[in-house]
């Protein structure tokens, strides 16, 4: 059992750590003109999903992925098509520009990154105790 002390410094540098992040995403969303949220969803859409699993992915509510997903397909960065085995669900797939832009943001979000500092092994480390952690949440 962690001291209370442990916690609230590991709670602290986690926040922290969400912070600069989110201020990452946040830069490069304006160096590319867009939200973002935006950013976010086109770095989750590796793969044709459900508006619900990139909500999912997003961490946030169904309609707010919507809203997001959208202003996108209004953009021509996606566009929604009937699923293979799901009659009332539709996949959303990024268009050519879409991919193109993904790219881009995932370029972006690579340079500079607040993780760039740690050597690959201690990135990977990060990432386990993080899933760990979010597994027994």
């Amino acid at each position: 059992m962690p001291s209370e002390e442990i916690d609230r410094d590991v709670c602290k540098l986690v926040h922290g750590l969400a912070r600069t992040l989110d201020g990452h995403v946040r830069r490069v969303a304006d160096t590319m003109g867009l939200t973002p949220s935006q950013v976010v969803a086109l770095r989750e859409l590796s793969e044709p999903i459900t508006a619900r699993e990139l909500a999912t992915r997003m961490a946030c509510e169904a309609s707010n992925a919507t809203f997001v997903l959208d202003r996108l397909e209004e953009r021509g960065l996606l566009g929604r098509h009937p699923h293979p085995t799901d009659r009332r669900a539709k996949q959303i797939v990024l268009t050519a520009e879409g991919n193109r832009r993904r790219a881009e943001a995932l370029k972006r979000l690579g340079d500079s990154s607040p993780l760039g500092s740690l050597r690959a092994d201690q990135q990977e480390a990060l990432r386990d105790l993080l899933r760990a952690l979010a597994a027994d949440g």
